[in-house]
């Protein structure tokens, strides 16, 4: 029976929410599945056929770390270190912007003049830490507001005002093929759709327009780097009268199995063909 070590952190021991789910699916299909820490220095990342990282929620704080980690699993990732690298610096928006994909608008910036002049320049702005999950930094400011205390480098982007009202649409993307939805909302007050900020998720309808702007950012991914990434979550954002992408994420997608049983199956089809099972 192949193996698979799922990659968490200390916070999440077990795994995601609803983590039972992807381990029902997984054994189904032959594939004996493992969570572990992915800095538990006790943990032989090599005796694994395939090493998936999922709950891995704590990385932001410790990224230098976190990509030697990675680079020492190596081949045995289910998406690569170099993508990985690639994702997790949210630098890469403006990569794919340059490279036709549409995108709400992204600046990147390294020092408080630049992030002052590049907010000035929107009047309100968003800025967001490059490195970083969950919402965590993310704060609505004008210029005479921002005082980058965090230390950047950041990305400055408009506010979507859609996203208090629409939120942002999360669509899954496993080898290529858009399978679910997500409708997330901010809370009152809120542009952040977490839940940790009063947000709310539940199953979207997957309609031809979301799919296709999901299976274009990956198509895009794949353009920049040289290869489309296994699955990930695209989360969309409408703004001028269509779908952009808000995100890519390729390093840790959460799965919302609690509130989305289903992925659990995409995903272990996806590991199962990865690994023979």
């Amino acid at each position: 029976m192949p193996s698979v070590l799922l990659a968490t952190c200390s916070y999440f021991p077990d795994g995601e929410p609803g983590a039972e789910h992807l381990d029902r699916a997984l054994r189904e299909r032959g594939v004996d599945p493992a969570w572990a820490s992915w800095d538990d220095p006790g943990v032989d990342w090599a005796t694994a056929d395939l090493v998936v990282i999922r709950s891995t929620w704590d990385y932001e704080y410790r990224p230098a770390e976190f990509l030697a980690w990675v680079d020492s699993v190596g081949p045995r990732l289910l998406t690569g270190a170099d993508t990985i690298r690639w994702n997790l610096d949210k630098a890469y928006l403006v990569e794919l912007a340059a490279a036709g994909l549409p995108v709400v608008s992204t600046t990147s910036v390294e020092t408080i003049e630049e992030l002052r002049a590049a907010v000035a320049d929107l009047g309100t702005a968003v800025v967001k830490p490059r490195i970083g999950a969950g919402g965590r930094g993310v704060r609505v400011v004008t210029a005479d507001q921002e005082r980058g205390e965090d230390g950047g480098p950041w990305i400055v982007q408009p506010v979507v005002e859609s996203v208090r009202t629409t939120g942002e649409v999360s669509v899954y993307v496993f080898d290529g093929v858009a399978a679910s939805r997500l409708d997330r909302r901010p809370g009152p007050g809120e542009i952040r759709v977490h839940e940790w900020y009063g947000g709310a998720t539940v199953v979207g309808a997957l309609d031809a327009d979301s799919a296709r702007a999901a299976t274009d950012s990956f198509a895009a991914a794949g353009r920049v780097r040289g290869g489309e990434p296994a699955y990930g979550r695209a989360d969309l954002m409408w703004w001028e009268d269509r779908w952009v992408l808000g995100e890519l994420e390729l390093v840790e997608p959460g799965l919302y199995l609690d509130v989305l049983p289903g992925n659990a199956e995409a995903f272990s089809d996806l590991v199962s063909r990865r690994v023979g099972g």
